[in-house]
Protein backbone atom coordinates (compact mmCIF):
# COMPACT_ATOMS: atom_id res chain seq x y z
CA UNK A 1 0.00 0.00 0.00
CA UNK A 2 1.46 3.45 -0.97
CA UNK A 3 0.47 6.96 -0.31
CA UNK A 4 -2.32 7.86 2.43
CA UNK A 5 -5.11 6.37 3.88
CA UNK A 6 -7.86 8.74 6.10
CA UNK A 7 -8.60 6.29 8.86
CA UNK A 8 -12.68 7.01 10.11
CA UNK A 9 -13.66 6.74 13.70
CA UNK A 10 -15.45 3.63 13.69
CA UNK A 11 -12.19 1.75 12.76
CA UNK A 12 -11.27 3.45 15.55
CA UNK A 13 -13.10 2.62 17.94
CA UNK A 14 -13.30 -0.83 17.25
CA UNK A 15 -9.78 -1.06 17.79
CA UNK A 16 -10.54 -0.70 21.43
CA UNK A 17 -13.76 -2.22 21.41
CA UNK A 18 -13.16 -5.40 23.63
CA UNK A 19 -17.28 -6.65 22.84
CA UNK A 20 -16.62 -6.91 18.81
CA UNK A 21 -13.73 -8.95 19.20
CA UNK A 22 -13.49 -9.81 14.99
CA UNK A 23 -13.86 -6.12 14.39
CA UNK A 24 -11.22 -5.38 16.88
CA UNK A 25 -8.54 -7.79 15.34
CA UNK A 26 -9.08 -6.73 11.68
CA UNK A 27 -9.02 -3.03 13.08
CA UNK A 28 -5.81 -3.46 14.72
CA UNK A 29 -4.07 -5.15 11.80
CA UNK A 30 -5.14 -2.24 9.81
CA UNK A 31 -3.93 0.76 12.73
CA UNK A 32 -0.46 -1.11 12.92
CA UNK A 33 -0.11 -1.36 8.95
CA UNK A 34 -0.67 2.33 8.72
CA UNK A 35 1.72 3.01 11.52
CA UNK A 36 4.31 1.46 10.21
CA UNK A 37 4.16 2.57 6.81
CA UNK A 38 3.74 6.36 8.60
CA UNK A 39 0.40 6.32 6.00
CA UNK A 40 -2.45 7.08 7.92
CA UNK A 41 -4.57 10.63 8.19
CA UNK A 42 -7.22 12.00 10.43
CA UNK A 43 -9.16 14.85 11.47
CA UNK A 44 -9.90 16.79 14.19
CA UNK A 45 -13.66 15.40 13.55
CA UNK A 46 -12.61 11.34 13.45
CA UNK A 47 -10.55 12.24 16.85
CA UNK A 48 -13.98 14.11 18.89
CA UNK A 49 -15.90 11.06 17.62
CA UNK A 50 -13.71 8.59 18.49
CA UNK A 51 -13.44 10.31 22.29
CA UNK A 52 -16.88 10.55 23.09
CA UNK A 53 -18.10 7.06 21.69
CA UNK A 54 -14.85 5.21 23.48
CA UNK A 55 -15.40 7.12 26.65
CA UNK A 56 -19.87 7.00 26.58
CA UNK A 57 -21.21 4.56 23.88
CA UNK A 58 -19.40 1.35 24.07
CA UNK A 59 -20.29 -1.27 26.19
CA UNK A 60 -16.74 -1.57 28.18
CA UNK A 61 -15.68 2.11 28.11
CA UNK A 62 -12.16 3.71 27.69
CA UNK A 63 -11.13 5.93 30.83
CA UNK A 64 -11.27 9.48 29.89
CA UNK A 65 -7.49 9.34 30.70
CA UNK A 66 -6.81 6.36 28.39
CA UNK A 67 -9.36 7.86 25.17
CA UNK A 68 -6.95 10.90 25.88
CA UNK A 69 -4.25 9.03 25.55
CA UNK A 70 -5.11 7.34 22.03
CA UNK A 71 -6.53 10.72 20.78
CA UNK A 72 -3.11 12.21 21.67
CA UNK A 73 -1.07 9.52 19.79
CA UNK A 74 -3.45 9.76 16.55
CA UNK A 75 -3.22 13.78 17.07
CA UNK A 76 -0.19 12.97 14.95
CA UNK A 77 -2.20 11.87 12.23
CA UNK A 78 -3.89 14.67 12.40
CA UNK A 79 -5.41 17.16 9.61
CA UNK A 80 -6.71 20.82 10.07
CA UNK A 81 -10.30 21.24 8.98
CA UNK A 82 -10.74 24.74 7.76
CA UNK A 83 -13.46 26.27 6.32
CA UNK A 84 -12.69 25.58 2.85
CA UNK A 85 -13.37 21.74 4.09
CA UNK A 86 -16.55 23.02 5.47
CA UNK A 87 -17.59 24.46 1.57
CA UNK A 88 -16.22 21.34 -0.03
CA UNK A 89 -18.52 19.38 2.51
CA UNK A 90 -21.52 21.20 1.05
CA UNK A 91 -20.76 20.56 -2.29
CA UNK A 92 -19.89 17.30 -1.93
CA UNK A 93 -22.92 16.68 0.52
CA UNK A 94 -25.35 18.08 -2.76
CA UNK A 95 -23.34 16.45 -5.45
CA UNK A 96 -23.22 12.41 -3.38
CA UNK A 97 -26.30 12.71 -1.75
CA UNK A 98 -24.57 11.71 1.68
CA UNK A 99 -25.10 14.02 5.03
CA UNK A 100 -23.21 16.08 5.65
CA UNK A 101 -20.79 14.94 8.29
CA UNK A 102 -20.24 12.34 5.94
CA UNK A 103 -19.35 14.95 3.53
CA UNK A 104 -17.07 16.52 6.17
CA UNK A 105 -15.30 13.04 6.02
CA UNK A 106 -14.73 12.95 2.84
CA UNK A 107 -13.48 16.75 2.25
CA UNK A 108 -10.82 16.19 4.56
CA UNK A 109 -9.74 12.91 3.47
CA UNK A 110 -9.47 14.79 0.01
CA UNK A 111 -7.33 17.81 2.05
CA UNK A 112 -4.84 14.69 3.31
CA UNK A 113 -4.24 13.67 0.07
CA UNK A 114 -5.15 10.35 0.87
CA UNK A 115 -6.21 7.46 -1.64
CA UNK A 116 -8.14 5.63 0.28
CA UNK A 117 -10.71 6.24 3.10
CA UNK A 118 -11.54 3.02 5.48
CA UNK A 119 -14.71 2.79 7.27
CA UNK A 120 -17.95 0.82 7.31
CA UNK A 121 -20.10 3.89 7.20
CA UNK A 122 -19.51 4.26 3.00
CA UNK A 123 -20.02 1.70 0.46
CA UNK A 124 -17.54 -0.02 0.24
CA UNK A 125 -15.71 0.81 -3.44
CA UNK A 126 -17.32 4.10 -3.69
CA UNK A 127 -15.32 6.61 -5.20
CA UNK A 128 -15.25 10.26 -4.58
CA UNK A 129 -12.81 11.71 -7.28
CA UNK A 130 -9.26 10.34 -6.39
CA UNK A 131 -10.47 8.66 -2.84
CA UNK A 132 -11.61 5.12 -2.47
CA UNK A 133 -13.58 3.58 -0.03
CA UNK A 134 -12.68 0.52 1.86
CA UNK A 135 -14.61 -1.35 4.09
CA UNK A 136 -12.43 -3.48 6.10
CA UNK A 137 -14.96 -5.67 7.83
CA UNK A 138 -16.56 -7.10 5.14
Amino acid sequence: MNGKTFVDSNVLIYAHDLDVPAKREIADRVLRELWEKQTGTVSVQVLQEFYVNTTRKIPQPLTKEAARLVVDDYSRWCIETTPAEISAAFRIEDESQINFWHALIVSSALKSGAFRLVSEDFQHGRQFGSLRVENPFL
